[in-house]
């Protein structure tokens, strides 16, 4: 069983001293009665005081002091200053992981959404709502194919535009996943329109 250090008297009286220190880091006002020293060690020894900062109430400030192994030396050394919660100190909310912070539709849009740019990377194809259509491309022949492709880019482009008023509503995460499927719909659309004109340019 270790042995309990023994409160040097020096240090413990030294009062004055641990207050000079914290002035330091906090106003003199903030600083308020002493409440006790604990011996940390051998010539080594913690003074606690009240805090009055706003915002901190319940909290304690908190001086450890030491000095060198001469019987008679006053020639004291701060080692550390601080404040430090109480069990009546009002605290900050546990922190939670962002991951663990959404909603389950949340979590499910999103795989729903990454599930999807797996497809589009592959050129596979799925089943269900979650399914692209693969945009069709319009026929050369077509007199009025030219004036459908100018149509086509500019309905593209203000999609996105669209989408975001629509959904301002809905959390960051629906948002995300609706601008990643209007994106790609938009890409089809833009490469289709494109390969279109190559072909009456050919």
């Amino acid at each position: 069983m270790a042995r309990k250090p023994k409160l040097d008297t020096i240090l413990a009286e030294a009062v004055d001293t641990a207050r000079d220190a914290l002035a330091e880091i906090a106003g003199a006002s903030e600083v308020g009665e002493h409440l006790g020293v604990t011996a940390e060690g051998e010539r080594l020894v913690t003074h606690r005081f009240v805090s009055h900062k706003s915002g901190y109430q319940g909290w304690t400030w908190f001086a450890t002091l030491a000095r060198v192994s001469r019987a008679k030396s006053k020639d004291l050394t701060v080692c550390e200053v601080g404040i430090i919660a109480g069990e009546q100190s009002l605290l900050a909310p546990a922190w939670v992981p962002w991951a663990d912070r959404l909603a389950k539709e949340e979590i499910e849009a999103a795989k729903a959404a990454e599930a999807a740019e797996d497809l589009a990377g592959t050129g596979g194809e799925a089943d269900g709502p979650e399914a692209t259509e693969p945009a069709k491309e319009p026929d050369p022949s077509d007199p009025g194919a030219e004036a459908q492709d100018q149509q086509t880019e500019a309905e593209a482009d203000g999609a996105e535009n669209d989408d975001d008023a629509v959904q301002q509503h809905k959390s960051p995460a629906r948002r995300q996943v609706r601008r990643r499927r209007t994106a790609q719909r938009t890409a089809a659309r833009r490469r289709a329109a494109q390969r279109n004109r190559t072909r009456k340019e050919n």
